[in-house]
């Protein structure tokens, strides 16, 4: 039995990853806070023919990762895919925002994937073919001002994914990186955004199940990167050759609002 862990999986981004998985005929370890939203997403994957466990935990939470590794490992099936999904941005001036709420993101964003990757590596090593798919953003290729730390950590997880595909180029372990524009999830109720920067996003963001679809396509393809939607990725390339100075300033421009 083919079996994914997909963690942040009860809403958005992470259960369309989950139920793509499912479509395609992994099982599902599912780990999120809500155990009533892991539990509909359980009962949708068992409507498509796939077993489906679950685990309500604070991945925030210190020793997240070992008792989560613990629990994956104990489930029934081979463990073939790892989804590090769960994550989230903070909207602000860096300076304005409390130190210990910054510090808990970059917890979350960058050393729990890093973490639960090395405790499970050993186990996909087990698998003939097995995937590792880190999910990232579009703001991981330019600094974005008022998400200063939200974009440097989602670089980190770019770079970590990239570097970490090359060592594993020589096994049966895939890494890819799957980074989202703007999507239709809680992201900004979430990271305090307001009201104005709110509509902008929602004018322009994609829907959880076609960023899904492509995330899982490209993983599944042995692709090391993938920006879902033609526009995220003309973006994203563009960053390469546009100074970055002038980047930052388009990016100030779209997520500082007047009079802040």
């Amino acid at each position: 039995m083919k079996t994914a862990l997909v963690t942040g999986g009860s809403r958005g981004i992470g259960r369309a990853l989950a139920l793509e998985l499912a479509r395609r005929g992994y099982n599902l370890l599912l780990t999120a806070r809500s155990e009533t939203d892991l539990a509909q997403v359980a009962t949708e994957a068992r409507q498509l023919g796939r077993e489906a466990y679950t685990l309500a935990l604070d991945l925030a939470s210190p020793n997240a990762d070992e008792d989560l590794a613990a629990w994956a490992l104990a489930q029934p099936g081979e463990l073939t895919v790892l989804v590090n999904n769960v994550g989230y941005g903070i909207w602000g001036r860096f300076e304005e925002l409390p130190l210990s709420s910054q510090l808990s993101m970059l917890h979350l964003n960058m050393q729990l994937p890093v973490a639960l990757t090395h405790r499970l590596l050993p186990a996909l090593h087990r698998a003939p073919q097995a995937y590792i798919l880190n999910v990232a953003s579009t703001a991981a290729y330019q600094a974005v001002p008022t998400f200063t730390l939200y974009a440097a950590s989602k670089a980190f997880v770019l770079s970590f994914s990239r570097g970490l595909r090359y060592e594993l180029r020589e096994t049966g372990v895939s890494v890819c990186c799957l980074s989202p524009g703007s999507t239709d999830t809680s992201f900004t109720d979430r990271a305090g955004m307001s009201a104005e920067l709110q509509s902008k996003a929602n004018r322009v963001a994609m829907l959880p199940e076609p960023v899904a679809k492509a995330g899982i396509e490209a993983l599944l393809a042995g692709q090391a990167e993938v920006i879902p939607g033609a526009l995220n990725s003309i973006s994203a390339t563009l960053t390469r050759f546009v100074p970055k100075s002038l980047t930052e300033r388009i990016a100030a421009g779209i997520y500082e609002t007047k009079g802040e």
